[in-house]
């Protein structure tokens, strides 16, 4: 016999996994997923489509018609309870009927934060919380990250040789590291943000398309952005080339070049200044903070050491990828990740191993952040 706390956990981990299809869809709108339950038959599902709307909870009242009356609904994040484009979700389900909400976590948009359930309990409604919490905040920190630090959710992805290099030296050819399997799920994953970050760097040696280029997957279109300080990026890069078909962001710093960021503009660049650091260069922070104001919940970067190691440094690697290579470069090389870096994974207080396996030939470890 299944007791009511498991049957929960086991109904809001199938409302997660619908939430999930909207990641890099539905910014600047969290990712939501909803199940209309009843007598322990699932009635109606419903997640956030893209744009943000309509709601998951809508969407599952929508399908669910009458039969949501004394049924229970599962929710991966707290209704909404204020009018924007759309009435509160909370109004929806208590018109709905629902008599219980299962809820993940807690909404911190000061819109919400814990309106949602006090409206749905005046109203008469039951309401449970904290049911499988850590793994809906895992799928929507880029929405809590937006609104408690005003940054997206970073995830990096770093390749790296065998013998943990991430790149040849400068002149040498581009180095490809990894199979086609690994690619592949490198596509997948940047279909899932809202944005994909490289530094000037390997915008220069690179020259990177950083497009979707899966089959089913080619209208995903992230913002492609280069950390560019002192707005190295040539105009016919493959980046600038292509911006008129896929939107393209540089953040330089202040005081960079005013005639290279009106040849880019010309190729249909969106150009951004920050403040810079002590170093001089673009300061990442104000870069993260710019990219939150416009939306932007998830960013994938895909930049080199640099950058990398940076992020790590500072704390604002959420989640860490490395693919690994079963080839060596066995030669020089420009080295991955440093022994600062190293450590902060290896630190029990700051990251957790989450996931190791292989993807065709080569290895995939992913860390997550310590919240």
């Amino acid at each position: 016999m299944i007791d009511a706390a498991t049957d929960d956990a086991r109904l809001m981990a199938a409302a997660i996994a619908l939430a999930r299809r909207g990641l890099g869809l539905c910014a600047p709108n969290p990712a939501v997923g909803a199940l209309i339950v009843k007598d322990g038959v699932i009635l109606a599902r419903g997640w956030t489509k893209p744009g943000g709307r309509p709601h998951a909870e809508t969407e599952a009242l929508r399908e669910a018609g009458e039969r949501s009356r004394g049924a229970t609904l599962y929710v991966t994040l707290e209704p909404c309870s204020h009018h924007g484009a759309t009435p509160p979700c909370a109004e929806a389900i208590v018109r709905g009927g629902i008599a219980r909400v299962v809820a993940a976590v807690g909404d911190p948009d000061l819109r919400v934060a814990g309106r949602g359930y006090r409206m749905l309990t005046d109203a008469g409604v039951e309401v449970t919380t904290n049911v499988c919490a850590e793994a809906a905040l895992r799928a929507n920190l880029g929405h809590v990250l937006r609104v408690t630090k005003n940054r997206p959710m970073i995830t990096l992805k770093l390749a790296l040789t065998a013998d943990g290099f991430a790149a040849a030296l400068h002149g040498e050819p581009r180095l490809a590291i990894t199979g086609a399997p690994a690619n592949g799920y490198v596509h997948i994953l940047r279909s899932l943000h809202d944005g994909i970050l490289v530094g000037s760097r390997t915008a220069l040696e690179d020259d990177p398309l950083l497009t979707v280029r899966l089959p089913g997957l080619e209208a995903r279109k992230p913002l492609r952005i280069v950390l560019d300080s002192d707005l190295a990026l040539p105009p016919d890069s493959r980046l600038a080339e292509t911006a008129r078909g896929h939107p393209t962001l540089v953040i330089s710093g202040e005081g960079a070049s005013a005639a290279r960021a009106s040849q880019l503009r010309a190729k249909g660049v969106e150009i951004a200044r920050v403040r810079r650091d002590e170093a001089g260069r673009a300061d990442i922070g104000a870069a993260l903070e710019f990219l939150a104001g416009r939306g932007m919940t998830r960013l994938f970067c895909e930049g080199g050491p640099t950058l990398a190691n940076a992020l790590i440094a500072r704390g604002l690697a959420d989640d860490v990828i490395v693919l690994r290579s079963a080839a060596p470069l066995a030669r020089p090389g420009r080295a991955g990740l440093n022994a600062e870096s190293l450590a902060a994974l290896g630190d029990p207080a700051r990251y957790r191993s989450v996931e190791k396996r292989l993807v065709g030939d080569d290895a995939l470890t992913r860390s997550e952040r310590i919240l």
